[in-house]
């Protein structure tokens, strides 16, 4: 163990406590975008779920979880100060509702369809903030500078992207039930996964009392947040609206769940690199340059049409190489600002909730947004007009290229507001 420039002990990170933290990942994916993926294509194809009241309901839910997650965080808190085994058996705890309610989702009645969505999609989003939160909490507790929370996040996130490739490929190749209990194996093995890493390092006492922290205060956690949220809502537009733009606009269905493994596979082998990117050249500017090569690698897409399939290919891998500086290095980020803000050890749920509302938003306002707007602009799913076809390929692929470059810009001012974001060491 030793002790970073942020004052808070750090530990030995080896790829075999790597792995133990990304087991947990794994599972947790299944609830994040794949499931922002297939849902409303599930329910709108195969249960014919207008796509208004779609959009309607997941926005609505996702606010209403995304309220929640703060207090999350603050119970998170709360549990780790009782002790690493309270925050384990809630963790089992909220790991169990996850699979009972995620398998629900798919197993709808005949009658009831849009409330029994509503409660599902509920009950399995409010469980996996819990449980995210907890695990996120646990890694974040422990410190260290620049490189290891790099190697941390890009652990955890690894999990996540192997998860995301399951969850892509389980249900077209063994269907839903079976992708369940998939999901409900891989939380047994993720918690024993948590069951084998160390405690979370608690920081230096202080001289002084101080209050509970508010991550609100600090302009550094704001203007991260911003940026996060900016470059959320353009990987989240294009995830939603994936499966409609290659029904519909290249007319190659039967494409989506090999186009999707090549597009997590790819981000598997750039996280490494991200990793030894944030380390060369610090966290802040290797994240802005993969979001400048995430805008290279898509700005094509809203001219692709029908048959495009190739094209789509090369643009699935190449920004799915560039998808691992969004998934390892914001986190990083986030880590460096709770510690020098003070709350390491003591509230980095207070953080992590707010967190995971951000990440919630960004969903929710691209389901429940970009739906509709396609729905006005004259698509359906399953075909529409020239109109709404082209509409359907600007959401896609424009909007989402704007708004990476908005976040680039916001990341720039924030990285010169923040010098310590550049930190290599």
């Amino acid at each position: 163990m030793s002790t970073t420039a942020l004052g808070a002990p750090s530990i030995a990170f080896g790829w075999r406590r790597g792995l133990a933290y990304a087991s947990l990942s794994v599972p947790l994916a299944f609830v994040s975008l794949p499931l922002y993926v297939n849902l409303p294509f599930h329910y709108a194809s195969v249960l014919g779920l207008p796509l208004s009241v779609l959009g309607a309901v997941m926005l609505a839910v996702r606010l209403f979880d995304a309220v929640v997650d703060p207090a999350l965080g603050r119970v998170a808190d709360a549990l780790f100060r009782r002790g690493a085994n309270t925050a384990r058996c809630a963790a089992a705890l909220g790991s169990a509702v996850l699979a009972v309610a995620f398998a629900a989702l798919w197993r709808p009645p005949s009658s009831g369809v849009t409330a029994w969505l509503a409660g599902a999609l509920l009950l399995c989003t409010v469980a996996y903030s819990g449980v995210s939160i907890l695990h996120q909490s646990w890694g974040t507790r422990w410190g260290g500078g620049p490189a290891l929370r790099a190697r941390v996040t890009g652990w955890r996130e690894a999990g996540t992207v192997v998860g995301v490739l399951l969850a892509s490929a389980l249900p077209a190749l063994a269907g839903w039930n079976a992708t369940s209990l998939a999901l409900s194996a891989l939380l047994v093995a993720g918690l024993v996964g948590l069951n084998r890493l160390p405690a979370a390092v608690s920081p230096r006492p202080e001289p002084q009392a101080r209050s509970e922290p508010s991550p609100w205060r600090h302009a550094a956690f704001r203007q991260l947040l911003a940026v996060f949220m900016l470059n959320g809502i353009a990987s989240a537009i294009p995830a939603t609206l994936l499966p409609f733009f290659i029904a519909d606009r290249l007319q190659l269905p039967h494409w989506q769940a090999p186009l999707l493994l090549g597009y997590f596979g790819a981000a598997v082998l750039g996280l490494p690199l991200w990793v030894r990117a944030a380390a060369r050249w610090g966290v802040s500017p290797a994240w802005r340059l993969g979001m400048m090569a995430s805008v290279l690698a898509f700005a094509a897409t809203p001219w692709l049409s029908a048959g495009d399939g190739a094209a789509f290919a090369l643009v699935c891998l190449c920004s799915g190489l560039a998808l691992g500086a969004d998934l390892a290095l914001p986190g990083a980020l986030l880590t460096g600002v709770i510690h020098q803000d003070g709350a390491g050890g003591r509230g980095e749920g207070a953080y992590l909730g707010w967190w995971a509302c951000a990440t919630k938003l960004n969903l929710a306002l691209a389901a429940g947004l970009a739906l509709p707007l396609l729905a006005v602009a004259g698509y359906q799913s399953g075909g529409g007009t020239s109109a709404g076809l082209q509409a359907l390929g600007w959401a896609y692929g424009g909007l989402p290229c704007l708004l990476k470059l908005l976040a680039a810009a916001a990341l720039l001012r924030a990285e010169r507001l923040n010098p310590n974001w550049k930190d290599r060491a």
